[in-house]
């Protein structure tokens, strides 16, 4: 299998070592631990994989009730991305995953049609789909026809208004298939005039809205309001906020400099060219001067 490029969106579970060939201490631990937990299930006779032939009979029979894999997936507290992996292709190619673990199978069919219908779910990843079209050049007005929402309420979900309140479920999902449809579509070929396309684009840049392209190999994570999305971060500005976050433990300037790998001098210029009105800050920043 070949491996995904760039960074992983986290450290927390086997892909970042399998799929990416990430090696820090605590993943290479994480495999040795998976290893001998594996082992151990051998020796004792317990299935380390099992037949996904009933999880994919389980989503078809919820697809056919109108559940999405999105909603699933948020139901049995697993990534979106696992649950497509038993359902075939809308090309028609054959499901990736024919085998699975007895935890993740007992998670997909413990998820009922009841349970799949709740009213309401976070809706982190449903401003982040719709930040995404825009930053390949969707105008938020023109995305309301194909998403079947408001555009007033398109607005305030990636404007930042909405942020932190949950979506209705149904909601989520319509977003979630429209972005399916429409990620690698180009506006200019669905009747969007060039120069609002360029608009949308510049808007989505200012915002730091991260597109398709770097979501693509991160969709286990795009609903996860705990993941901080890095688009458009500059070193400066990262820098910037690692001294702020010393600052927070009574480090001064120059210690945090020393600690960083820069001069004082350097981080005191990152410093005033990413600022962050806080007053402990601006003092901290004023004594070091």
């Amino acid at each position: 299998m070949p491996k995904r490029t760039g960074e992983p969106p986290h450290h927390n579970k086997l892909t970042c070592y399998t799929d990416y060939g990430c090696r820090l201490p605590e993943c290479v631990e994480r495999r040795r631990l998976w290893q001998i937990e594996t082992r151990r299930k051998h020796r004792e006779g317990q299935p380390v994989l099992v037949d996904a032939t009933p999880v994919r009979r389980h989503l078809i029979r919820l697809h056919s009730a109108g559940i999405s894999t999105y909603r699933v997936a948020h139901e049995a507290g697993i990534d979106d991305w696992t649950v497509r992996a038993f359902m075939p292709s809308s090309e028609g190619r054959r499901a990736r995953k024919h085998r699975t673990t007895p935890e993740i199978a007992a998670k997909i069919l413990a998820v009922t049609i009841e349970a799949a219908t709740t009213a309401y779910v976070d809706g982190t990843g449903t401003r982040r789909r719709i930040q995404a079209l825009a930053a390949n050049g969707w105008p938020l007005r023109r995305l309301s026809e194909h998403l079947g929402l408001n555009d007033t309420y398109i607005g305030d979900l990636v404007s930042g208004r909405q942020k932190g309140r949950p979506v209705f479920a149904a909601t989520a999902e319509k977003v979630a298939h429209g972005y399916e449809r429409m990620k690698n579509r180009k506006p200019t070929r669905y009747g969007i005039e060039p120069g609002h396309a360029a608009i949308a684009r510049q808007r989505a840049k200012d915002n730091r809205w991260p597109p398709p392209k770097y979501w693509a190999g991160r969709m286990d994570v795009i609903d996860d309001p705990h993941f901080e999305p890095m688009y458009g971060v500059t070193r400066g500005e990262l820098l910037a906020a690692d001294a702020r976050e010393l600052f927070r433990y009574g480090i001064t300037t120059e210690q945090a400099a020393e600690r960083l790998g820069v001069t004082k001098a350097h981080l005191y210029q990152e410093l005033l060219r990413h600022p962050e009105e806080t007053t402990r800050q601006q003092d901290d920043m004023e004594a070091a001067a």
